[in-house]
Formats: structure tokens, sequence, C-alpha cells
């Protein structure tokens, strides 16, 4: 798939460089001469890259690159400059930028950082290129609801996810714009408990414990006997979109070891022979 990179620099020479450089390697630039038209940019579209210089006058690269981490945690950033102080460098690499380019730099080397930097996975899940089908003023009323209540991000996670069916990047920039909080901090949040999913469930999804308890009791057996029965891998959906297969650390329930969830359903002491059997309730 094409890679779309933006390129953010007052100098417009510099843009049409990296263009010409970028381009003949199969990259789609494009190229804008202040940081405000950058964001407008980011905000309408999907960048795996942008490559900004961080000197420029009126909103510079550094405020950008904050922006873009505060608003977009899934944009990897490359920085360039042509004042490469240590100071410089210091600041830049402390916004967590992919890599640093010192101007004037050659084509070759242009090439290598942005090649590495868009196999590199990014920091936060990309958001789908597809558009979500959900009833979108049914979560504008959930994050009303919860307007100005502190405390009140998990019951307003909660509820998405019971609309949508998950927590995917898009849809938690949309949570973090209504609630006035960060993107970083939303990701947080689904990222450590395991009921949160970034990504798309079956009807019913099903969890083998991989807790210690559970997998000194063949857990590990349980998982192949499911697989080979959904016929999908850890992290997939069956065809039929009916089961989803998931691992979990820990549910907290030693002595049921080892344990399976289907849905809101747990299953202990189960025989990793007939794991499967437990699937047949469900349709």
């Amino acid at each position: 798939m094409e890679k779309n990179v933006l390129v953010v620099d007052d100098d417009e020479v510099i843009i049409k460089s990296c263009d010409a450089v970028l381009s003949a390697e199969g990259f789609k630039v494009t190229g804008v001469t202040d940081a405000r038209a950058a964001m407008d940019l980011i905000e309408e579209r999907l960048f795996d890259l942008v490559i900004t210089d961080l000197i420029m006058p009126t909103i510079d690269g550094f405020e950008l690159i904050r922006w873009i981490n505060e608003n977009h945690p899934y944009t990897r950033v490359i920085a360039m400059t042509g004042y490469s102080s240590k100071s410089v460098l210091r600041d830049a690499i402390a916004l967590d930028i992919m890599d640093f380019l010192p101007k004037p730099f050659f084509p070759h080397t242009l090439t290598e950082a942005v090649k590495k930097a868009v196999d590199t996975p990014p920091k936060v899940p990309v958001p789908s290129r597809d558009v979500e089908t959900y009833d979108k003023e049914k979560l504008k009323s959930i994050l009303q609801k919860y307007k100005g209540r502190a405390g009140s991000l998990i019951m307003v996670l909660q509820e998405v996810q019971e609309l949508i069916g998950y927590l995917p990047a898009s849809v938690q920039k949309v949570i973090a714009k209504g609630m006035k909080i960060p993107v970083s901090e939303i990701h947080a949040v689904v990222s450590f408990y395991s009921y949160f999913t970034m990504k798309p469930m079956g009807k019913y999804n099903v969890r083998v414990c991989q807790g210690t308890a559970c997998y000194v009791k063949r857990a590990d057996e349980i998982l192949e006997k499911l697989k080979d029965t959904m016929g999908i891998s850890e992290g997939e959906i069956t065809p039929d979109s009916l089961f989803s297969l998931e691992t979990v650390r820990c549910i907290g329930a030693c002595g049921l070891a080892p344990v399976v969830l289907v849905g809101n359903d747990t299953f202990g002491s189960v025989d990793p022979t007939k794991a499967n059997e437990i699937l047949n309730d469900y349709h």
C-alpha cells in the first residue's frame, strides 16, 4: 500500500527536494510551508509519516510535534533542521521522534530514515482507513451524559465499547475531543484494562487464561484445541464473525484453573481434551 508522507518546511526548495527523492521510492508526498496548514491536513487525512523542520515562523516544529503527540499519537515523526546544536537535538529527541536529520542531508540518508520510520510500528495503533459504521449520535449522547463529570472515563469507554464493539484509535480520538483529555490518556486506559479492546471482536469473544495457575494445568493445550476447532489463530475472528480468540495474562480466578471465558460466561477446570465442547451452546 502506498505510504503517505507530509513534509513541513518554510523553504519550498526543501519540500520539492524531499518530494523528488521520496516519490521516486514510491511514497506519496504532500508538502506545506507552515505548521498550521500541516495541522489542518493531519486533521483531514491519515499520514504514515510527518517530516517537519524545527525552526519555522509563527508555529515552530517543536510545537507541531507536541500537537501531533497530543492529538494524533499514532503518527510517526521525523525532525529536520539546519540548526543542529546539542540543545536542539536534545529537545527534539525528548519529543520521542522517530529520527533526526541535520540539514543538509543526502538523498539516501532521507530515504533510509523514511523507510525505517514507516516500517516501525507506531506507539499507538493507526486508525482504520475504512469508515467505521456506528451510531455517531449515540456516541455524542454518551459523551454529553458524562460531560464535566470527574472520573467518568472508564464509564464512557464501557458504554462506547458496548455501542461499537471495540475502541479503534479513531473513536478514541473522538472521545478525547469530547472529554477534552489527551488521546494518549485514552489509549493508556484502553491498553491497561483487558476488558477493553482496540480490535473488532466476534459475537462471542473467547479468552484463554495464561496465568501461572492455568498454564501449569495445560492452558496451552486448551488454546491449541480451540484454534483447531474454530480454524483461527489468536487475535482472529471466525469467518461468520461468531467467535474471536485471544489470551489474557490472568483473570484472578486461580482456584478454577484452567479457565476459559466465552463472552461473559466463565468456564473453570476445563479439560484440555474437551475444550471445544464449551462452544457447542453458542450460536
